[in-house]
């Protein structure tokens, strides 16, 4: 699929589609500071084709229950959204807050309670206090350039919000997809990851939107790791009002490649920015698994790799330590030959054919020392690939997490 088809949108965001608002408010969740924002809703100006992938944990926030009921309809309009409180692990509360949080925003909005989505995210084991979101709902403005404030405020211990969006042309019709996602720690998903939120005005066909959602996350966000911990409250959903004003798409159509491209291509992007942003995080970590028996083997690797700890630590300290390497890759569970192996870093070969390769220490420190650390690993077995990515653990990352709720 030739990239010149599809087109970055210059500050483009999760509104940059045609026929989608939001808006966003400081409800007080999250403690005060300047431009501070805790709430957003995202809205479509019709009845939407919906998809989701949501966390694997069998302990969830009542808003992902709530969320993966009424999406399996296939269709939605809007969602809210409030970080600082993560409504899980709260009781039978916490459905009741959820179901409330939509139909208030259903009022707002003018819909149908049934068509709004909820999500959460925050600390675990507190009630949400709705006393704060009842009256901070009125004072949200929707607007079609919201997107920037939306993004804002669905994050937690982000420095900053992430945010892309793209187009392309589908039956002649320009087509826009736009995305807003959060996420910097609690980050290993097993499933999509943290929250994200994709709107297009794309005509889809809601059977093709799961499927082509499930397979933009497998290469995308389930290739994200930061510390090996997978949330409560994950999840990715996309909103489909088809305002471009093309045939659907489906699958099995020539169109249908080019929407999954346009898809994966903004779901990686948004998974490298979280990977760069993890908490405490100096540098990206990029491994890309070449040469695997089958895509399940090169992604066991190229995940095996990102998320270990030894690995990461090394990355941190620009230590060029090639063993940490082949330690996770040879427990990663995929079929792996030693004399068949070959490792790079950063572009400097270290192992090839069973062998250490000499290669300059201090030139590999050097280049460790860069913002992005870059493995490949060629397994020699086979054509299958893929890539994960992830980020160093640090010495921030302990001290923030071991003072989060103090």
């Amino acid at each position: 699929m030739s990239e010149q088809l599809i087109n970055t949108v210059e500050n483009g965001t999760v509104t940059s589609a045609r026929g989608f608002t939001a808006g966003s408010t400081y409800a007080g969740l999250k403690t005060y500071g300047q431009d501070k924002l805790d709430l957003g809703i995202l809205a479509s100006d019709k009845p939407s084709a919906v998809a989701g992938v949501f966390t694997r944990s069998k302990i969830v926030s009542s808003t992902v229950t709530l969320t993966r009921q009424r999406v399996q309809s296939g269709r939605a309009q809007a969602v809210i959204v409030n970080s600082g409180c993560a409504n899980a692990c709260v009781g039978p509360q916490g459905m009741v807050d959820a179901m409330e949080m939509a139909s208030l925003a259903a009022d707002k909005l003018g819909m149908a309670q049934e068509s709004v989505l909820v999500a959460s995210t925050g600390v675990i084991g507190v009630e949400i206090p709705m006393s704060l979101i009842r009256p901070a709902i009125d004072k949200i403005e929707m607007s079609p350039d919201g997107g920037h404030s939306f993004a804002g405020a669905i994050m937690t211990t982000d420095t900053h919000p992430k945010e892309v969006a793209v187009s392309f042309e589908i039956d002649g019709k320009r087509c826009t997809l736009g995305a807003a996602a959060k996420g910097v720690g609690m980050i290993h998903p097993d499933m999509a990851t943290m929250l994200c939120f994709v709107g297009t005005d794309a005509a889809v066909e809601p059977g093709f939107l799961q499927s082509t959602l499930g397979a933009a996350a497998d290469s995308s966000f389930n290739m994200l790791t930061i510390d090996g911990d997978t949330s409560t409250n994950d999840l990715l959903v996309v909103l489909a009002n088809g305002d471009a004003g093309n045939k659907p798409i489906r699958a099995e159509t020539p169109e249908a490649e080019l929407f999954q491209q346009a898809l994966s291509d903004v779901c990686q992007t948004l998974a490298r920015m979280i990977a760069r942003d993890g908490e405490g995080a100096t540098k990206l970590i990029d491994v890309t698994v070449e040469g695997a028996a089958s895509a399940q083997d090169a992604r066991k690797v190229a995940r095996t790799v990102v998320s270990s700890p030894l690995v990461k630590t090394a990355v941190h300290g620009a230590d060029p330590n090639w063993g940490r390497l082949m330690m996770a890759i040879g427990r990663s569970g995929a079929e792996v030959q030693e004399d068949m192996l070959a490792l790079y870093l950063n572009g400097i070969c270290m192992f090839d054919a069973g062998a250490p390769i000499p290669f300059h220490k201090d030139l590999a420190v050097l280049s460790m020392k860069e913002s992005d650390v870059k493995i490949i690993v060629r397994l020699g077995l086979g054509e299958h690939s893929a890539t994960a990515w992830g980020c160093d653990l640090t010495e921030e990352y302990v001290r923030f997490n071991s003072e989060y709720t103090t």
